[in-house]
């Protein structure tokens, strides 16, 4: 398989590591709008069949004729999701199999934002499928560890756990620590602002997805493996547009670990404008020159360049990170049933054996996996599909084996603050 690993951030980089020890991989052109980014992420893996090239991600017609002129069989997309569009309409007028970990943008619905969505995470790409499907073409949208392996564990759950699902709630949480900063996110702070400012996602099977307010529904959730309780509250993320695509449930939710010191970062950020995409006009003197100059620039673009790059915090974190489902029902005894199905990276582990950090290794993985199912055609598909739409078993059992990552699940009960 010939792979476009289109950005070479954190999880990119990543990504390109643990495709460097895969043998299903022929060629790898690993891109970024910044060479030099790629470059150093082909470096890293000293192997002959991966290359580096500039690709600007909003440029749907370079990413064309890169498709076409490397011959590319697949593109992975590992940019932040203002560019999943681009990639998503590139690949499908090159005929090229498109995976992404970030699905298309939402917009908040205009005058009932609390209550109602408006235009939905991944309406854009859904609106496509007719199209993806007469191409004869898989677009594997959500591919990333949340949404991606949570995906995957629910249609593990209903195949395998259960008769009847009441609720498939995913749960995210991490006891990680960065040494040496006050404040320093694990993952693109830009796309975090996104999905947590954003109003929040519900689906019940009486009443369809629905929007409630930022941080609603706080409870305090016991991770397992040492991370222990954190307060989870609602944030508004993938899976809950795709699970009940394919998934039977009465309901679905994603929770998400913050803690109070996140939120309140959050809350000052959107009081002061500076979860704002909208560009901004800045003048003043530059030093060295005379006239006045100005810049456009999004306050959101400027807090992400003030921050650290969650990449280049490995070495100083410390901590597990956590990606579950939890899902409550009648067991496949009869019997109600409440079980947490979940996937937990040590820092210290994927530092050694990667050097990536936890938050972006655990991302990474697992659309190599799914690229490597379909690859040797045990995942097969057209049109727009999510990880539900596929058998879970392979890939838990790759992810496990060959990929040396195990999953688990525990029994559990659960209380609320």
């Amino acid at each position: 398989m010939r792979i476009l690993v289109l950005g070479a951030g954190g999880v990119g980089s990543a990504a390109v590591g643990i495709l460097a020890r895969r043998p299903f991989a022929t060629h790898v052109l690993v891109a970024d709008y910044d060479q030099v980014r790629a470059q150093a992420a082909v470096a890293a893996v000293t192997d002959p069949r991966f290359s580096a090239t500039r690709l600007d991600a909003s440029d749907q017609a370079a990413i064309e004729t890169v498709l076409r002129d490397e011959r590319i069989d697949a593109v992975l997309g590992a940019t932040d999701p203002r560019f999943t569009m681009p990639i998503f309409r590139a690949a499908l007028a090159a005929r090229v199999t498109y995976l992404d970990m970030a699905m298309s943008l939402s917009t908040p619905h205009p005058t009932e934002p609390y209550t109602r969505p408006g235009v939905k995470l991944g309406d854009e790409q859904f609106a496509l499928a007719d199209e993806w499907e007469a191409a004869g073409c898989l677009a594997l949208v959500g591919m990333g560890v949340e949404p991606g392996l949570a995906d995957v564990f629910a249609r593990y759950a209903a195949d395998h756990l259960f008769t009847e699902i009441d609720e498939l709630g995913v749960r995210d949480g991490a006891n990680l620590e960065v040494a040496g900063y006050e404040f320093a996110p694990t993952f693109s702070i830009w796309t975090t602002i996104e999905e947590c400012l954003n109003p929040p996602v519900v689906w019940e099977e009486a009443r369809g997805w629905f929007t409630t307010e930022p941080f609603s529904e706080a409870e305090t959730f016991d991770f397992p493996e040492g991370i222990g309780a954190v307060e989870c509250v609602n944030v508004e993320h993938e899976e809950v547009l795709l699970m009940p695509r394919w998934v039977g449930a009465k309901r679905v939710t994603f929770k998400y670990g913050l803690g109070d010191e996140f939120i309140g970062v959050l809350k000052t950020l959107h009081k002061l404008g500076l979860d704002s995409t909208e560009k901004l006009t800045v003048g003043g003197v530059v030093e060295g020159s005379s006239r006045p100059e100005r810049v456009q620039v999004a306050p959101r673009d400027v807090v992400a360049a003030a921050l650290p790059d969650p990449a280049t915090l490995g070495d100083r974190m410390t901590g597990k990170t956590c990606a579950g489902l939890w899902v409550t029902g009648t067991g496949t005894d009869g019997q109600p049933r409440s079980t947490y199905l979940y996937h937990v990276v040590d820092n210290e582990w994927s530092m050694r054996e990667y050097g990536s950090q936890a938050v972006v290794w655990q991302t990474a993985v697992n659309p190599v996996v799914a690229l490597e199912l379909i690859a040797n055609g045990t995942w097969a598909g057209t049109g727009v599909l999510g990880p539900e739409a596929f058998d879970a078993v392979p890939f838990l059992e790759l992810l496990a084996g060959d990929y040396g990552s195990p999953w688990r699940l525990a029994e559990r009960h659960h209380t609320t603050a």
